[in-house]
């Protein structure tokens, strides 16, 4: 998964924790309404918010295992492939190194 993958997993994530928050907040200040009609939406509502909120512990769980997982085989490659590790590291500083100086 790419770093821009998981930027855009983060700002769903945050965002969908907005809207339920928000959704929650309606709830609260209909919660005085009645009738049977609002009663059944607030409902719906609620089983809707409980499922994003499941939804969103289970995305949030998931890519934790991923960067869990990204780091481990990181781990072995580098401890399986010392020299070629600092080659590799070498060469990105370098070219970090000539795109700062170009500026």
């Amino acid at each position: 998964m790419t770093h821009t993958d998981l930027a855009d997993k983060d700002k769903l994530m945050s965002e969908l924790r907005t809207v339920i928050t928000d959704a929650e907040e309606l709830l609260r200040m209909t919660a005085d309404q009645v009738g049977d009609s609002a009663e059944g939406i607030r409902a719906r509502m609620t089983e809707r918010l409980h499922q994003a909120t499941h939804e969103l512990n289970h995305l949030q769980h998931a890519a934790i295992e991923q960067a869990k997982a990204a780091g481990h085989a990181t781990d072995e490659f580098v401890h399986e492939n010392p020299w070629k590790s600092v080659g590799i590291a070498a060469g990105v500083g370098l070219v970090i190194g000539l795109l700062i100086s170009r500026r």
